[in-house]
């Protein structure tokens, strides 16, 4: 994947990362087809709300303890956090206007 600058966060970080401001996670995995669909989509939000809030990617089979905390079972899942409070959940490939309208709904 060529996201070399993106966030991506474990088991060690995760709970501090999160906990103030709003949060986009994409979990995922290296192997999943429609994971590397949503690439691109999740680094473009990247860089459109950089400043205003995190966005960044959980590797499931290395963050296995996250993973199981928020019941990810399908990939990609992706959750929108409210200071470090699950507020939204996207299962499957989403288009980019329906995570942007997400990200921004909670920024106001």
């Amino acid at each position: 994947m060529a996201d070399k600058d993106m966030k991506h966060l474990n088991d060690e970080d995760f709970a501090k990362s999160i906990e103030n401001g709003v949060s986009l996670v994409d979990f995922y995995a290296d192997w999943c087809g429609p994971c590397r669909m949503i690439a691109p989509i999740i680094e473009n939000l990247a860089k459109k709300f950089d400043g205003q809030a995190l966005v960044a990617k959980v590797d499931v089979d290395q963050a296995q303890n996250v993973t199981g905390k928020y019941g990810v079972t399908s990939i990609p899942t992706l959750i929108v956090f409210k200071d470090g409070t699950e507020v939204k959940r996207f299962v499957g490939v989403k288009d980019e206007p329906t995570l942007e309208s997400a990200l921004k709904s909670f920024l106001s």
